[in-house]
């Protein structure tokens, strides 16, 4: 593994956000800058969190927490696009939450692999 690039949760959690982003830009222009602003900020947060912990791999510990931050963003982003489903009609919105359930597995189980294998 030469670059975080190479970690299929990295690769999966910036198409997640690149979606969210494009999605949030549908929302009434009221809320493009309360619930829009925090759904982009939370997702992007899954993908940068991944990178953070990356970057101190050769700590493990500090490498597990920042994935274990990434799947906390990850739920918080779940927890806006839920409000913005009940609120508003974005046919969109319904496959993004349903995406959650294969990132937020697949974190977590990198998460598992990392707290076995990974040498510090």
């Amino acid at each position: 593994m030469k670059s975080y690039k190479d970690l299929d949760i990295y690769n999966l959690a910036f198409a997640y956000a690149i979606e969210v982003h494009k999605v949030s830009l549908k929302l009434p222009k009221f809320e493009l800058y309360e619930q829009g602003s925090q759904v982009r900020r939370s997702s992007k947060s899954v993908k940068d969190n991944i990178v953070e912990g990356y970057g101190r791999r050769a700590y493990k510990q500090d490498f597990i927490k920042y994935l274990i931050y990434s799947h906390a963003s990850l739920l918080e982003c779940l927890s806006q696009l839920e409000m913005i489903d009940e609120l508003y009609e974005i046919s969109e919105v319904k496959d993004l939450r349903s995406r959650y359930d294969l990132l937020g597995g697949k974190i977590f189980s990198f998460i598992q692999y990392v707290e076995k294998n990974w040498k510090s």
